[in-house]
């Protein structure tokens, strides 16, 4: 019975071999942009940062824009997205990464930023019915620059084309302020009623007005009298 005699040196350079063999393997998975297109919203002058990360090829990942980008923000080599965005809207931009592979893989991807208006208005509870009253809590938001003089007013509009006030303040409202909860509520008769939020923000040293407004998508029915 004859054994075979592997030549000196061709195990060593076997496991040599199937170890060149790793980093193609990892190469071959491919380099992907992990984020959701759709990246999170900011508002002019606020302070804005998100992380972009990627999977794949061969780290560390070097980051750079492709395309259009936002004005006002910043992306570093590490993928770090960040800055104070200047103008509402919503902005489309492109970046690219690069591993560290040779050679070098890169990708693209596109994005959205939604830059919000600088008065914003949003449900923190969504006007309802509490047996004979309509009530909610509104949340505003200041990024702008100034210092605003806020007049907050809330109407439940009737069938009939009526107006009764349930809500209002005027007071100012700083620069950086987010989400101040503005609550309203009233007794109301029996009926249909559609709830007006208006939001009129004026800086008057710039002649700048803000106006912002919420409706109601369908009448809140009173059913209760009171």
């Amino acid at each position: 019975m004859m054994l075979a005699v592997c030549p000196a040196g061709w195990a060593q350079a076997t496991v040599l071999g199937a170890q060149s063999l790793a980093p193609v393997a990892q190469r071959d998975r491919g380099l992907v942009i992990e984020n959701d297109s759709q990246l999170p919203d900011s508002y002019p002058g606020a302070r804005y940062q998100v992380i972009l990360q990627a999977h794949g090829g061969v780290p560390p990942y070097h980051w750079r824009w492709a395309g259009a980008v936002v004005p006002g923000l910043s992306l570093e080599d590490d993928g770090t997205l960040h800055g104070k965005a200047v103008l509402n809207g919503d902005w489309r931009l492109t970046v690219s990464v690069t591993d560290s592979g040779q050679p070098p893989l890169t990708v693209q991807k596109a994005f959205v930023i939604r830059v919000l208006s600088g008065l914003v208005l949003n449900w923190k509870t969504v006007a309802h019915v509490n047996g004979n009253r309509i009530e909610g809590v509104v949340a505003v938001t200041n990024t702008t620059r100034d210092d605003i003089n806020l007049t907050f007013d809330v109407k439940a509009i009737a069938d009939n084309g009526r107006a009764t006030e349930i809500g209002y303040q005027h007071f100012v409202l700083p620069r950086g302020t987010l989400e101040e909860e503005l609550r309203f509520g009233e007794t109301l008769p029996n009926g249909g009623y559609l709830v007006n939020v208006d939001a009129v923000g004026e800086v008057e040293a710039r002649n700048l007005i803000y106006r912002q407004r919420m409706v109601t998508p369908r009448p809140l029915n009173v059913n209760v009298g009171p």
